[in-house]
């Protein structure tokens, strides 16, 4: 435990192993590894730990509780591709990706589609897809009922329920209290009603309440609290309940202090709502809804040393990337405290010489700040600097136009 005079370590980023004094990540080391990509900056997936990280899950979660890849943490066509031979179904945010889904080749059935600010021309795509649309609002009810009637197939939809609780202890809370998404519970009724007059398809409930926790009794008790509110709307329902996603939330660990999640209470949780479930809800499948939780550590970025500054005494490692690729590591991308990610010199990982160093990128702003005063391998121009838990909110994140700079490379591994 730190005390007043050993601050708060990062967690072990332990996922990746190093040989040679060089971090290995897809089972090539790191300077081998930039020479094949043939540039930098670059973030590489593991596509290993992807597969290692969904068979850890499958191990916790009861068999009847669905897995669903949120697309949204990470879109790389390739990456997208491998997850969907691992995972039960995907979960989409707009039109674009929804493509990328089908393109990836999954299963229509198996799609959900969720996000607050539907265009029309999207629920288009959405029904003559087959797909589950998240309603949102009663906009798109009225939308859908149109959409289907012109293309003489029912929308398959759920009602993405804005709960009256929050998720406790969320980085990100998506749900409680005035909220875009979703519907509000109170007025979940007649949501319900009216899709029944409209001849739509329903098939569920979605609820989720937030986002990066790693407090697994937090999410066990918005699980419970999910599973109830959708057993007492379940009366008001036009058609038996089919489809359930109780969200997700499961965080990994960015900042000094934090820890890994434990899924045990989480996975007995589940346990014991499905139980309930074959008999409360029988025709219901219960299905959880990760992004970040399923690649967010499979992944690193990769950015070049160009120049060594000392400035009144401090070291800036000015690299060939920043926060155009890499907005959340920079700290611009929700925190309110800014915090430094787990960082290293990745070819220098046994190095016994270190110092206090501060790793920027090549942008004319001082918000450009990968790494703040963090210790750190002495580096050169020419070493390569890692920044871990960097799969999800990656490059498809950030800004990568601003002040006209290359944009990154992305690899699976």
């Amino acid at each position: 435990m730190a005390t007043d005079k050993t601050p708060p370590a990062h967690a072990p980023m332990s996922q990746f192993p190093v040989e040679s004094g060089e971090l290995v990540v897809g089972g090539l080391p790191l300077t081998r590894l930039a020479a094949r990509v043939g540039t930098t900056p670059f973030y590489a997936y593991d596509r290993s730990l992807l597969s290692r990280r969904v068979a850890e899950l499958r191990a916790i979660l009861p068999p009847a509780v669905k897995l669903h890849y949120a697309m949204k943490a990470n879109p790389m066509p390739a990456l997208v591709a491998h997850m969907v031979r691992l995972v039960d179904g995907i979960d989409v945010a707009s039109g674009g990706e929804l493509k990328g889904a089908l393109d990836a080749g999954a299963d229509p059935r198996e799609i959900s589609f969720a996000g607050p600010g539907k265009r029309e021309n999207e629920l288009v795509q959405a029904v003559a897809a087959g797909i589950v649309v998240n309603v949102e609002s009663f906009r798109e009810i009225r939308l859908l009922a149109a959409i289907s009637q012109r293309l003489g197939l029912p929308a398959r939809v759920a009602v993405r329920v804005n709960p009256d609780f929050e998720l406790k202890a969320s980085g990100m809370k998506m749900g409680g209290g005035p909220k875009q998404f979703g519907i509000d519970a109170e007025a979940v009724p007649q949501a319900l009603a009216e899709i029944g007059r409209n001849g739509l398809a329903f098939e569920g409930f979605h609820l989720f309440a937030g986002s990066q926790n790693l407090k697994a009794a937090a999410i066990v008790e918005a699980q419970q609290k999910s599973y109830e509110l959708a057993l007492r709307l379940a009366g008001d329902a036009p058609a038996p309940v089919r489809f359930l996603n109780l969200g997700g939330g499961f965080g990994i660990p960015y900042f000094p202090g934090e820890g890994r999640l434990d899924l045990a209470p989480i996975g007995a949780n589940l346990a014991a709502l499905v139980e309930r479930a074959q008999t409360e809800l029988p025709q219901a499948e219960l299905v959880i809804e990760l992004g970040r939780y399923l690649v967010g550590e499979a992944g690193v970025y990769v950015t070049r040393v160009l120049d060594r500054k000392v400035s009144r005494g401090q070291v800036f490692l000015v690299c060939d990337g920043g926060l155009n690729h890499h907005l959340s590591a920079s700290g611009n991308f929700g925190q309110v405290i800014r915090k430094n990610y787990p960082v290293a010199i990745g070819n220098k990982m046994d190095a016994t010489e270190k110092e206090i160093a501060s790793v920027v990128g090549p942008l004319c702003t001082p918000l450009d700040l990968l790494a703040d005063r963090m210790e750190l391998a002495r580096a050169e121009p020419g070493d390569l600097v890692v920044i871990f838990q960097s799969g999800a909110y990656g490059a498809s994140a950030s800004p990568q136009a601003f002040l006209g700079h290359p944009p990154v490379t992305e690899i699976l591994v």
